[in-house]
Formats: structure tokens, C-alpha cells, sequence
């Protein structure tokens, strides 16, 4: 199992065991601070008492060691993993966790009371998956991992591969796997060996909507350039936590204004020129690395970038399975991975602007949701039940006879029809009691779980259960708290945490320190968005760094061509995974439905290229770790 992770951990593996408890702990080491022996894992604290196996940084550990210290307690080293241990020394478990800022998931097995303690952070940075195999428990970072635990089942859960299909991802808590759950972030998992191993349901110990509720309640009373100046100084803090570390460090640099923010705070506070990385394309449209260029002389970085091809992006894909471990559709997962492997070649840890988005308001989605909302709440139910009817049955009706044509006819009318195409995949937002189902519906595009995954029900995920949305703090406040459990958690962390991690680089994301998210929170909404466009105060803070040519531009997003790589380079490989034959030896999916999306997207009538991709990276998934297991 740890060998299956030794990307996470080039740099040393152990493993501690109790045969006569019945537990084993395993770790990948990728030594960042105290490279010496002292900071090996699987650590044992001072007493004896406690074991750990984490992956993570702690930021705050050494303000923690000094009051350790003054409290009496003794260190071997000055990792921060003995600092967690000595916390749980001290303050005893779970109570240790409410003491840890940063990026962690844990393990501590408690040898006297015979407990394991499974923990998460606040923001969900680290993955922790965990199940019973047979009549074991087992949990890892990742799945391939578990893969590897004997006896493993292999079943898929069907109502995550539905909801997998709706997002791109497979959502909190669930996994692709039945047996097998996913840790929720902010929250705790105790198992009790002297009761017969029995285990507890996760347990919160951090709530977004709480922490949303209180930063609201205590609000920001001050003017807009003295929210810049607090903002500033509370970034700088965050930065300077994350900029400790015992190897070379850098930044990512997309030239938006989140990296740049950082990469400017970080050349502040270091005495000599920051390393910084960036990938270009040569197609304008995704391209962003002139302006991380600019934006890295104007801070006089040593900047790094990479020019990808067509071909050298397209050669990913093959990999991406392996890399990401579970069924994962975001396309901007091939050039989150080059620019860590560019990364990789000089350093070993990198600052990114992860999280400035859905705390500052950054998507232009939140705009058109806004006044989408609005609009909806100004017609009655009973009406909108009607639009609702009508959009739908024009967009049945309009493709039905696109069907009775000869393919030729097809692609020449197609394209004329997308208005009615879109309609007809948005029609449900008509019906929308919550303002966070206009967002997913974003994603979603509609699709019932069961449309194309055979026996699927609708389980409820963060992104499908409005008992854990916000709903006291007003419509703005809702979709910022959405996407911050739901896309942030599920998509962007993912996707940064397997990029950077295939290729054993770590990456700490200063945006998510809790000191910015709450202060974010209780800014002022005009502080933030203005009607038309969001991040209003990063971006006065950034004008102080760079000029404003560089900050005033139209958001471009880190992104591929994919709707265009589907019918051009990457047809062939689309056709032969998304074949009949292919999809009926499965049993997953609705065959027809599947060849409908197909015929869809390449005549031109709707642009399906997210909800394919979705699908591709699935069958890519599959042929690579079941289909080999199925056919045994």
C-alpha cells in the first residue's frame, strides 16, 4: 500500500505495526522541514502512547511548540509532526485538532485506549479515503492504495458515477468505490478497538457555514482602503507562514490576479528573486503566459515557462487515470500537471492562488446566477412550472427532428438551433427552490443521475443537500459558501492536490488560511462585488504591486481547447471509448444515451464537452484498474 504511494514520498517510507492490537501504519516521506531522521514517519510520540502516520503542513507549529515548551514538553526535532504529537500528548484527541491551522490528513493510534483517530483539515487541501475490506479498516490518501489491500472490493457505486457524471467529480463524501467513503474536510473519525472496532460516523469539528454565519454577524465596520490595508496585512501573514521550509520554493504563476497577488507578497517578504512557473499555448484564446511574464518582470522573479504543443498536452492524457486516481473531469487537470512538473525540475514546494475565487467572488458565474435568481423570483411557481415545461419540450422536439436527418443536413442546421439546445439543458433552473441549485445547475446541466448511469438515485453530496447550504446570509453569501464546499473542496483542491503530488511537489495555498477566508467573509458585499465584477479588494491591493494594465483584463481561466480536441485530434480515442460494444460489456451506463450526447456534441447542436469528458476520463479509469479485474 505505501509503495503505491511513493510519488507522494520519494524521499523515505516506513511502517510501525502492533500484531497483538491488529494495526499497521505505513507512510511516504516528502521531507520539507527537518530532513534529518527526527522527522521519519511513522512517528511515536515522547510517552510512547501515541502513534502517527499525516500528510500536510502545519503553519502554525511553531507558535504550538513554544507553548508546548513553556508547558514543559521536550522535542527530539523540530518537524511539526512531533509538534501534532505532542499536542495530542497534551491536549489529548480529538481536542488536538481544533489547535491545527493548515493542510493535514492524519492518523494517530491512541496504544492505551486502543483508539484510531482519522482527521481532515478545514478546506479539504488533504485527501483521506477510508473503508472496511472485509473485516479490515483501512484508509489512505488514495485510493490506489486501498486498491491494493487484499480481497478489496471493486464494486462501483452507482449513485456516485451518476453524480460523478453531473459535476466532473466525485462529491463528498462518497467514493467511486461502494465500500469506501471520503473524509469529509473539517471533520474527525474515531474507531474504538476495545468495543470491537465499532466505528463512529465523522464528527465536524469546522463548519464553513458557521465560520460564514460568525464572519457576517461580527462584520467588517471599517472604510474600503482600510479593508485593502487589513487584507494586506493579514495575506502577508498567511504567506509568510507558508514560505517556511527546509528545501527550495516557488511559485505558480498564471498571471490572474490570485498568483500574482501571492507572488508579489512572497517577493516582498524573500531577499532574493522567487522562483516562478507558468505554461503557455500556442492557441490565444487559452493562452495566459504573456501576462504571467509581465507580470514576472514587474516583480523581478526568476521566471520559468513552458510552451506546451498540442501533441505534448494530448500525451497526458493517457496518464491522467493514473494520476488521478478516481474518475476526475476537469480539463484544466493537463496543464495543472505540467506546470507542477515544470515546477518539480526546481523546486519543491510552490504558492499558489488556490481559493481567492470563492472567498473574493471571482467567477462570472455569480453574476448571471444573481440575475438568473432574481428574475426567477419575480414570475410565479405556477408559471415557472409552465417556461419550465415549454423550454424542455421545444428542446425534445427541435433535436428529434435533427435526428431524421441525414448527417450532412444535421451539422448544417445544428448549429442554429443551440439556442434552443441551451434552453432546453438549463430548463430546470425554472424550477429552483435555492439559489445554489441555479449554480449547480451550472454543472450539472441538468442530468438526472439516472439518465445515464444505470440504477442510480440521487444521494445527497454537498452539492445536492440544502441542509448544509447557507440560507440565513443572503443570496451573495449562498453562492460564495456553495462553491467553497462544493467546487473548491471537490474540484480545485483535487486537482491541484493529485497535479502536484504525481510529481512529489507540495503545494500550500495562502488564500485558504482561515485568517483571510473569515476576514473575506465579513467584508461588506460592495467590498467585494460590485454588480458586474467581483474580488473588488484583491484587486486594489494588487494595484499597489503591479500596474493596472496587468490586473484589468477579462478573466481567462486555466483551461484547454477540449470541445475542440473532441471532434479534431482526439476523435478517434472519443469514438473507440464511447463504442457501443464497449459501453453494453460495462453495464454501467444507458447505451443510447451515451451515443445521443455523442451525436449531439459533434454535429454542433450543444456543446457537451464537459459532460464527455466527464464520461472519456471515466472509460479511461475503468479500462486502466477494472476492466482487467471484470474479466478474470
Amino acid at each position: 500500500m505505501t509503495r503505491a504511494l511513493n510519488h507522494r514520498g520519494p524521499d523515505a517510507g516506513g511502517v510501525w505495526s502492533d500484531q497483538e492490537a491488529g494495526i499497521a501504519l505505513g507512510h511516504r516521506r516528502l521531507a520539507i522541514i527537518d530532513l534529518s531522521e527526527t522527522g521519519r514517519q511513522p512517528m511515536i510520540s515522547a510517552s510512547g502512547r501515541y502513534v502517527l502516520t499525516y500528510n500536510g503542513e502545519i503553519y502554525n507549529f511553531r507558535e504550538l511548540r513554544h507553548g508546548l515548551e513553556r508547558d514543559g514538553y521536550s522535542f527530539r526535532g523540530h518537524s511539526d509532526s512531533e509538534v501534532i504529537l505532542a499536542a495530542a500528548e497534551v491536549y489529548g484527541f480529538p481536542y488536538l485538532i481544533s489547535y491545527l491551522q493548515g493542510m493535514f490528513a492524519f492518523a494517530i493510534w491512541d496504544r492505551i485506549q486502543r483508539r484510531l483517530l482519522l482527521a481532515r483539515d478545514r478546506a479539504g487541501k488533504k485527501p483521506l479515503y477510508y473503508g472496511w475490506v472485509g473485516h479490515s479498516f483501512v484508509f489512505a490518501s488514495e485510493l490506489k492504495a486501498i486498491r491494493r489491500y487484499p480481497d478489496f472490493n471493486a464494486a462501483i457505486d452507482h449513485d456516485a458515477l451518476g453524480q460523478y457524471l453531473q459535476y466532473g467529480w466525485v462529491a463528498t463524501p462518497n467514493a467511486i468505490y461502494r465500500n469506501i467513503r471520503t473524509l469529509p474536510a473539517g471533520h474527525y473519525l474515531i474507531l474504538d478497538a476495545t468495543r470491537g472496532c465499532s466505528e463512529e460516523h465523522p464528527r465536524i469539528y469546522w463548519s464553513a457555514r458557521d465560520s460564514l454565519r460568525h464572519s457576517r454577524k461580527t462584520g467588517f465596520q471599517g472604510s474600503f482602503s482600510e479593508a485593502v490595508s487589513r487584507l494586506d496585512e493579514t495575506l502577508l501573514a498567511a504567506v509568510r507562514d507558508r514560505m517556511v521550509a527546509d528545501v527550495p520554493l516557488g511559485a505558480l504563476l498564471s498571471g490572474g490576479i490570485d498568483s500574482s497577488l501571492i507572488v508579489a507578497m512572497m517577493q516582498r517578504l524573500s531577499g532574493q528573486p522567487i522562483k516562478t512557473f507558468s505554461i503557455g499555448f500556442q492557441e490565444e484564446r487559452y493562452n495566459e503566459a504573456e501576462y504571467a511574464a509581465r507580470v514576472a518582470h514587474c516583480l523581478g522573479t526568476e521566471h520559468h515557462e513552458l510552451y506546451v504543443s498540442p501533441q505534448e498536452a494530448l500525451n497526458v492524457v493517457e496518464h491522467l487515470p493514473e494520476i488521478y486516481d478516481e474518475p476526475f473531469a476537469d480539463a484544466s487537470q493537463i496543464p495543472t500537471y505540467l506546470v507542477c512538473k515544470l515546477a518539480r525540475e526546481n523546486v519543491k514546494v510552490v504558492l499558489t492562488g488556490d481559493g481567492g475565487d470563492e472567498q473574493f467572488a471571482g467567477y462570472r458565474r455569480y453574476k448571471n446566477c444573481l440575475k438568473q435568481w432574481r428574475s426567477i423570483q419575480r414570475i410565479p411557481k405556477s408559471l415557472r412550472e409552465g417556461v419550465a415545461f415549454c423550454t424542455k419540450f421545444a428542446g425534445m422536439r427541435a433535436w428529434w427532428i435533427l435526428e431524421r436527418m441525414n448527417e450532412e443536413a444535421r451539422a448544417r442546421v445544428a448549429p442554429h438551433l443551440r439556442g434552443i439546445a441551451k434552453s432546453y439543458m438549463r430548463s430546470c433552473s425554472w424550477r429552483a427552490r435555492y439559489p445554489q441549485q441555479i449554480l449547480a445547475n451550472k454543472f450539472s446541466h441538468c442530468l438526472p443521475v439516472d439518465a445515464l448511469v444505470k440504477d442510480a438515485q440521487c444521494t445527497p453530496t454537498v452539492m445536492s443537500d440544502p441542509a448544509v447550504w447557507e440560507t440565513e446570509q443572503g443570496v451573495f453569501h449562498a453562492l460564495l459558501h456553495y462553491d467553497y464546499i462544493g467546487y473548491l473542496a471537490n474540484d480545485i483542491l483535487v486537482k491541484i492536490d493529485r497535479a502536484s503530488m504525481a510529481n512529489s511537489l507540495e503545494a500550500r495555498a495562502p488564500l485558504l488560511d482561515q485568517r483571510v477566508l473569515e476576514f473575506a467573509w465579513s467584508l461588506p458585499v460592495r467590498f467585494l462585488f460590485d454588480g458586474k465584477q467581483g474580488k473588488l479588494v484583491l484587486k486594489e491591493l494588487l494595484y499597489q504591486y503591479v500596474p493596472r494594465s496587468l490586473v484589468d483584463r477579462p478573466k481567462q481561466g486555466f483551461s484547454v481547447p477540449i470541445k475542440e480536441w473532441l471532434v479534431g485530434p482526439l476523435r478517434e480515442w472519443a469514438t473507440d471509448l464511447l463504442a457501443d460494444g464497449l459501453v453494453r460489456r460495462q453495464g454501467l451506463f444507458e447505451p443510447r444515451a451515451i451515443q445521443k450526447i455523442w451525436r449531439q456534441h459533434i454535429c454542433g447542436w450543444y456543446n457537451h464537452a464537459e459532460l464527455l469528458w466527464a464520461i472519456l476520463m471515466f472509460q479511461s479509469w475503468w479500462l486502466k484498474y477494472e476492466d482487467s479485474r471484470c474479466s478474470r
